[in-house]
């Protein structure tokens, strides 16, 4: 018999441990592990690189300054040459999901270099009684933004597929609409994603440091402080363990954070926690002028050592980049970081930072790497065993990777939508040299080889 693929003489990560076998590929698929050399017709000598599971990044913003139709190109290509696989997108609609999402997904079925699913963000009222028919397209997730409200309650939606125009909306999220999204979630067994700032509080103090003309990333973050997610985290465990709803608390970078979400388990909430690169690896002391201005924000060095710890204590589940493809003019308009476009790419960046920084500085292992972009999240969402792992009978989602591989980051090498990046100029020493989605190479050496429309969009069935 003759296969499609196998990659031989890598170093294999499985959900057990390390293995010194070929990877044996047909029809999308992983067929075996093995010391032979079957019949093939493509053969990939991976000699001294290590195979893993291609990563599942659970936090992806595209389709908002540009239509999705080309955010999907840009973003997707910059996602393979970053290892990624799957890339799942926090869908914004400023109007009914029954009316607008069969667009959406027509547009990217045509776009998408890798594969790629949605969170469906519930940001007004008639979109909850839309929810069920959102799982049934294949949407087992939901996103609460409990950051937007009152003076801090401006959002950019995603713009019309048709169109090249910001969308600009005015969003109000009351405890009422988060009461009764955790209880429609709970009762479609769906988990809900929560971005955990009270706005109200965010408000006072946006309003308290433009009073006082405070400016810097210090100051951003002492207006949107550790006590608003404090806040938010204790109001909507508290609904979700009445209800019996899943939370998964996003973009988690504080030590406050995380003690208040540790305390809200043991109540008994059932609750995921997902950090991002940038809370591993900026402050607001390190950082000079408004581009890392994100929401949370990056907060001391303190906190960023702290959830190194947290990773090594296995108490964070997933890692997601929050990334969000937008450019220069728009990032610094105005002259103050109250001014600057929140948000920043990512997505190109978040393997190679994991093995630089983590894996090859003793932060994590290659286990705890594999479990944190791929395996749990997989799991989390409803796509184990089909993604997420490298078994027989999963898609061939694979990144081989090289520990020692180095070179510095830059926009153009990562070539997305946005022009430029928090990590330009950084030195990264462990890179991705091949990505294969369901067994064809789609990136190789920071080149893409793939075609616009291989990627599928994953569907997930509700989770029992």
């Amino acid at each position: 018999m003759t296969f499609d693929t196998i990659i031989t003489d890598s170093h294999v990560l499985l959900p057990s441990g390390m293995i010194e076998k070929n990877i044996v590929i047909d029809d999308g698929k992983i067929v075996d592990f093995t010391t032979e050399v079957p019949q093939c017709n493509t053969r990939i000598n991976a000699r001294g690189l290590i195979s893993m599971p291609g990563v599942i990044d659970p936090h992806v913003h595209y389709g908002v300054y540009s239509p999705i139709g080309k955010a999907a190109i840009t973003e997707s290509r910059v996602a393979a040459i970053g290892g990624v696989t799957t890339m799942m997108r926090m869908l914004r609609l400023g109007g009914s999901y029954k009316k607008l999402l069969d667009l959406h997904l027509s547009e990217s079925s045509t776009s998408h270099y890798i594969d790629y699913t949605i969170h469906a963000s519930i940001l007004q009222k008639n979109q909850i009684e839309e929810m069920e028919f959102c799982t049934k397209k294949g949407i087992n997730s939901f996103k609460v933004y409990m950051n937007l409200g009152d003076d801090v309650g401006h959002v950019y939606m995603d713009m019309d597929p048709r169109s090249s125009s910001l969308d600009e909306e005015k969003v109000e999220i009351d405890l009422d609409m988060i009461e009764k999204i955790v209880s429609t979630a709970a009762s479609l067994q769906c988990p809900v994603l929560v971005h955990a700032e009270d706005y109200k509080m965010c408000s006072c103090g946006i309003r308290e440091g433009k009073e006082k003309k405070k400016d810097g990333l210090g100051a951003w973050s002492e207006s949107r402080s550790v006590e608003s997610e404090i806040k938010s985290i204790r109001t909507i465990s508290k609904i979700a363990r009445k209800v019996g709803c899943v939370l998964y608390f996003v973009h988690i970078g504080s030590q406050g954070a995380m003690n208040a979400i540790k305390d809200e388990k043991k109540n008994g909430t059932k609750i995921f926690v997902e950090t991002c690169p940038h809370y591993l690896t900026l402050s607001y002391e390190s950082q000079e002028g408004y581009l890392a201005k994100v929401m949370p924000p990056i907060r001391t060095s303190n906190d960023v050592g702290a959830i190194w710890k947290e990773i090594q204590l296995g108490t964070v589940n997933s890692i997601g980049t929050d990334h969000v493809a937008n450019r220069l003019n728009l990032k610094l308009a105005g002259n103050a970081v109250w001014d600057a476009l929140a948000g920043f790419p990512g997505i190109g960046t978040m393997l190679p930072i994991l093995i630089s920084e983590g894996v090859n500085k003793g932060r994590m292992t290659l286990e705890q790497l594999v479990s944190l972009t791929s395996v749990n999240t997989a799991k989390i969402f409803g796509m184990f065993p089909k993604k997420g792992s490298l078994q027989n009978g999963s898609d061939a989602d694979i990144a081989i990777i090289d520990l020692k591989k180095e070179n510095k980051v830059s926009s153009q090498l990562l070539d997305g939508f946005s022009d430029y990046t928090v990590y330009e100029g950084w030195n990264l020493k462990g890179w991705p040299v091949k990505t294969l989605v369901r067994g064809e190479i789609v990136a190789e050496d920071f080149e893409i080889l793939g075609k616009p429309g291989y990627g599928k969009f994953v569907t997930r069935p509700v989770l029992s």
